[in-house]
């Protein structure tokens, strides 16, 4: 599943500098949507899927892989400052690709409406009502300050669900230690072309899109 996948994908960079391994990783690789690029419409507008999946998540991808490159020509001279000097392309790009990688799947044609079963249940058990936590992501994800994500993750020691933003492409588990299952990207290129700057706007008709199902697997996924 997409949640194991995104979850794994620092592992390789980083065990190379806890381990001392030399040895580099596969190269990541742009995942294809599951959809067409006008299928959001008119939610999301084909440009903007073409501009952020083709120019914006490959960019993460190439940068990503580059690093990795890098880290490990660095671990193998023993080079500490390199080493460190490197995480920061590691998170930024890393984080965008796991991030974009969920994103695309947390959408679809047919989405929208609210959830069922268990993570319905879970829900109304932490927030009160499915209404309340749209209205708390909502503000979450139209309050985040420059770019960034707002998230619906799940926490594993307290077995609750959880509303937290990420800024610039930070990723949620990494930061937070909370798994991810449902992103809303608050990057200007997201939603610019069409909504300008009214960010609300964008946040709001985000919620017709999405994929209950998949957002449900990861929670299953994350249990």
């Amino acid at each position: 599943m997409m949640l194991n996948r995104s979850s794994q994908i620092f592992k390789c960079g980083f065990r190379l500098v806890a381990t001392g391994c030399s040895q580099q990783c596969a190269k990541h690789t742009l995942p294809d949507l599951p959809y067409d690029y006008n299928a959001l419409e008119p939610v999301i507008s084909a440009e903007i899927m073409q501009l952020h999946h083709r120019k914006h998540h490959a960019t993460y991808v190439n940068n990503f892989n580059a690093a990795e490159e890098k880290l490990a020509e660095a671990q193998a001279k023993n080079d500490i400052s390199s080493i460190i000097a490197l995480q920061p392309a590691l998170k930024f790009n890393g984080g965008g690709h796991i991030n974009h990688s969920i994103f695309w799947k947390n959408l679809s044609p047919d989405g929208g409406g609210e959830p069922d079963g268990d993570l319905m249940q879970l829900i109304k058990a932490d927030f009160g009502s499915f209404e309340n936590m749209k209205t708390q992501l909502s503000t979450a994800a139209v309050g985040v300050q420059g770019s960034g994500w707002a998230w619906l993750g799940f926490n594993r020691t307290t077995n609750r669900l959880q509303v937290a933003t990420c800024a610039n492409q930070d990723p949620l588990e990494a930061t937070f230690g909370l798994i991810p299952l449902l992103g809303i990207d608050v990057w200007e290129h997201a939603y610019y072309l069409q909504y300008k700057n009214v960010r609300p706007d964008y946040v709001k008709a985000v919620w017709n899109i999405v994929n209950w199902k998949d957002v449900s697997e990861r929670l299953e996924a994350a249990k």
